[in-house]
């Protein structure tokens, strides 16, 4: 069994790493950060004796998905899962005042990333006629929040994007799932307020937020269900967390 995880150097992708590796599936680690993917790929081979194949891109570059999907040695082209884990929210301001680049940014990530792969290694799948492509969405394409604005209509396509495989994908036998978490504590929270640690801690003060463990934890369950089973949409939230905007705070 193969494993494609997007953005696998940290947070919720690296745990999913984690526990596919666990559980005997070979992979395919991606990312940006190729000293990140280096070292993960080794410890991942001596820890669980999986084989391990990296590939270094930038999602938002078409042209770097075809060539890095392509290159993909024929013994790790049979892919079994698809996890569309890379993604990021950039800037937290009204619409009147969003900062273009921030916008940029989510848009060619969250939406533009996801179907450039997806479109490489669905054809993959349907080759072999089976496969399950997984993507991790949010509260956040399910409600919208003040200043979330662009944020959140990405996720709300991507919410829309897994639906529509999910039907286009059907003659195929190829299964698809959303995982939407709410606050999870990862780097998203520095990475939506460029670098500033202070300011993305008060975040999650005073609550338990869910740990990307839990959220690999809910990704491996639905790809381990029986073949017949599809499970076609998630939300999981932090018990201390009703919905995208309130919170119960010590």
């Amino acid at each position: 069994m193969i494993a494609l995880i997007t953005g696998a150097t940290s947070g919720i992708g690296k745990a999913a790493a984690d526990i596919f590796a666990k559980n005997g599936y070979d992979l395919i680690i991606t990312g940006r950060r190729d000293d990140r993917l280096q070292s993960f790929a080794t410890a991942l081979k001596k820890d669980f004796k999986i084989k391990v194949h990296t590939l270094c891109f930038d999602i938002r570059k078409l042209d770097e998905v075809k060539t890095n999907i392509a290159s993909l040695p024929n013994e790790f082209k049979q892919i079994d899962v698809l996890l569309n884990n890379a993604g990021l929210a950039s800037g937290l301001s009204p619409i009147q005042e969003g900062d273009i680049d921030d916008w940029e940014k989510m848009i060619d990530t969250n939406i533009k990333g996801l179907l450039y792969i997806t479109r490489e290694v669905s054809q993959l799948m349907i080759a072999h006629q089976k496969g399950h492509i997984i993507n991790i969405g949010s509260i956040a394409g399910k409600e919208v929040y003040a200043n979330g604005n662009v944020y959140c209509a990405t996720k709300h396509a991507v919410d829309a994007l897994n639906k529509g495989m999910r039907i286009d994908l059907l003659p195929h036998g190829i299964r698809v799932t959303a995982v939407n978490p709410g606050m999870v504590e990862t780097e998203f929270s520095v990475v939506r307020f460029h670098g500033d640690e202070e300011r993305a801690k008060k975040v999650y003060e005073g609550l338990d937020p869910l740990t990307p463990q839990d959220i690999a934890e809910t990704v491996f369950w639905a790809a381990s269900r029986p073949a017949h089973v599809n499970i076609n949409d998630i939300v999981i939230m932090p018990t201390v967390q009703a919905n995208a905007t309130t919170v119960l705070r010590k």
